[in-house]
C-alpha cells in the first residue's frame, strides 16, 4: 500500500514515517501543501494522510483542490486541530477520517485499516446501482435516469454508504459513525437533515423512491417498486 504523508513537523514526520514502513507501507513525505498536490497529482497513491497546518496551503485547502481536480484517493487527516467544527470541516471536504494530535499510533493504524476495508468492498469500477441510480465512487458523480445529481462531498459519502448496504436498514448511529467518522450527540439531528437534502436531490423528482424510512430504526435504500411493500 502506497501513502503520501504531507507534515512540515519534522519529528513527526520521522516517528510517523518509520512507523508506517516498519508495518510494510511504502511510504512518501511531502512538507508542505503546495507539494503534496503535486505528488498526488503525479502519483497513484492509495492513501493521502495530511496534516491541516501547513505552510502555504493548508491541508483543507490541499483537500478542496484534489477533489476539484477528480483525486478521489482516501484521506485521512492528522492534525492537533481538533474542534468539532475543524473536523466537520475537513470531513464535508470529503477526507475519509480525521484524528486528532495527540494518538495512539496503533489507533492510526486502525483507522487505516478501516479506511482500506470500505474502499476494498466497492465493486472494482467504482459504479454502484439501484433502480435508474448509479454512484461512481472514483470519478465523485451521481446520476438519475439522464440527469447528473451535484452532492456535497458528505451527502454523497451518506448515499454511498446507504447503497452500500442496499436493502439493510442502518440506523442513525450506524450512519454519524460511518460517514462522520466519529460520535456525534445522540440526540442530533445531522442525519435527517442530510437525508432530507437527499431525498430532495435524488428522490422528489423520480420515481421510484429509493430512501425510506424505518421507523423506530433509521433508513434503508432500496427499490419497492416491484416488491409491494407499504410506502415509507
Amino acid at each position: 500500500m502506497k501513502i503520501l504523508y504531507v507534515e512540515d513537523d519534522p519529528t513527526a514526520e520521522a516517528y510517523i514515517a518509520r512507523g508506517l514502513a516498519e508495518q510494510g507501507y511504502q511510504v512518501e513525505v511531502a512538507r508542505d501543501g503546495r507539494s503534496g498536490i503535486e505528488r498526488a497529482l503525479d502519483a497513484d497513491f492509495d492513501l493521502l494522510v495530511l496534516d491541516v497546518m501547513l505552510p502555504g496551503i493548508d491541508g483543507f485547502e490541499v483537500l478542496r483542490e484534489l477533489r476539484a481536480r477528480g483525486v478521489a484517493t482516501p484521506v485521512i487527516y492528522l492534525s492537533a486541530r481538533g474542534e468539532v467544527t475543524d473536523r466537520v470541516t475537513g470531513l464535508d471536504l470529503g477526507a475519509d477520517d480525521y484524528l486528532k494530535k495527540p494518538f495512539a499510533f496503533s489507533e492510526l493504524l486502525a483507522r487505516i485499516r478501516a479506511v482500506t476495508r470500505r474502499r476494498e468492498a466497492s465493486p472494482l469500477d467504482g459504479i454502484r446501482r439501484v433502480a435508474d441510480l448509479e454512484l461512481d465512487s472514483r470519478r465523485r458523480r451521481v446520476r438519475r435516469g439522464s440527469e447528473t445529481i451535484e452532492l456535497t462531498p458528505k451527502e454523497f459519502a451518506l448515499l454511498e454508504c446507504l447503497m452500500e448496504s442496499e436493502g439493510l436498514p442502518l440506523s442513525r448511529a450506524m450512519l454519524v459513525e460511518e460517514v462522520w467518522g466519529y460520535d456525534f450527540d445522540s440526540y442530533s439531528n445531522v442525519i435527517d437533515v442530510h437525508i432530507n437534502h437527499l431525498r430532495r436531490k435524488i428522490d422528489r423528482d423520480f420515481a421510484p423512491k429509493l430512501i425510506h424510512t424505518v421507523k423506530n430504526v433509521g433508513y434503508v435504500l432500496e427499490d419497492r417498486s416491484n416488491a409491494g411493500a407499504p410506502p415509507p
